[in-house]
């Protein structure tokens, strides 16, 4: 539940902190008159993400055993491709977001309601959408037939949603940059297990071979149904069996993309301020 907890959280902050730019530029240069188109396409953001979520669940359902691992494996691989470059994206414009924020709403405030409706439609839409199939993704490597996954999710939106407005009101002041650094780290470490279940996906849907020549088989000593299995499984997406393309695409994509991650150039090296969103 832990990493679904985490995805909830750093993509729901990314779009929580999206909002309080563009409301609090809005209310600090005393155009009130715009919020409404503003929180419209917003909405119809969410409910984008929402649609398109419950379409991957139950659209997935009505096919065979092999078309929803074949489609399980390919979503799962694109969905890693996402999260990588959003949190490659993040740590490299973080330091310039408000102010990016700030041209395109000028822009919109200049052409009129459609256009303040499609810019926050496009600035929260795309951080719903990437959120929805990286959660369908996690959700479906981890799903044990528990609930628990979907309330990670949930908990991690909601505590996103209370640090957004804690910032809005000026009650929180955290370094942002160390806090995208530290979370898309964890984050790259769950999707590397993302990635590794993608792969067996397409393995049992025989779209590659492997699927019976096994790395290790640690079943005896770490049982999936215990409580650490499960916990491992929860937050590494760890598997005690897995097949030799699965540990090595883990290995493939984990190292060098932490390394690249945390280089020393990274966001975090370079002096951000501790942020808030009423700075904005």
């Amino acid at each position: 539940m832990f990493s679904n907890y985490l995805i909830g959280l750093r993509e729901g902050l990314e779009a929580s902190l999206v909002v309080c730019i563009l409301i609090a530029y809005l209310v600090k240069t005393d155009r009130k008159d715009a919020l409404k188109p503003i929180w419209t396409g917003i909405g119809v953001a969410v409910a984008l993400a929402l649609g398109f979520g419950c379409a991957l669940e139950f659209g997935s359902q009505e096919l065979t055993f092999q078309a929803q691992e074949a489609l399980g494996g390919s979503l799962s691989i694109l969905a890693v491709g996402l999260v990588t470059w959003m949190v490659f994206w993040m740590r490299r414009t973080a330091r310039h977001l408000k102010a990016e924020l700030h041209g395109r709403l000028d822009a919109a405030l200049a052409m009129g309601t459609g256009a303040l409706v499609a810019t926050a439609f496009l600035a929260v839409g795309r951080e719903g959408l990437e959120t929805a199939l990286f959660v369908w993704a996690s959700v479906h490597a981890a799903s044990d037939g528990t609930p628990r996954p979907l309330v990670g999710v949930g908990l991690g939106l909601a505590t996103a949603v209370a640090l957004g407005w804690l910032f809005y009101r000026g009650a929180l002041r955290i370094n942002l940059a160390k806090f995208f650094t530290w979370t898309g780290g964890m984050l790259v470490v769950v999707a590397a297990g993302v990635l590794a279940y993608g792969f067996h996906d397409l393995q049992e849907a025989d779209f590659l071979p492997g699927l019976t020549n096994k790395a290790f088989d640690i079943s005896g000593t770490i049982p999936p149904d215990s409580w650490y299995g499960t916990l491992l499984k929860g937050v590494f997406n760890f598997q005690p069996d897995p097949t030799v393309l699965q540990v090595t695409v883990w290995l493939l994509y984990l190292i060098p993309t932490l390394v690249l991650f945390l280089a020393p150039t990274g966001l975090g090296q370079r002096r951000t301020p501790t942020t808030a969103a009423s700075d904005s």
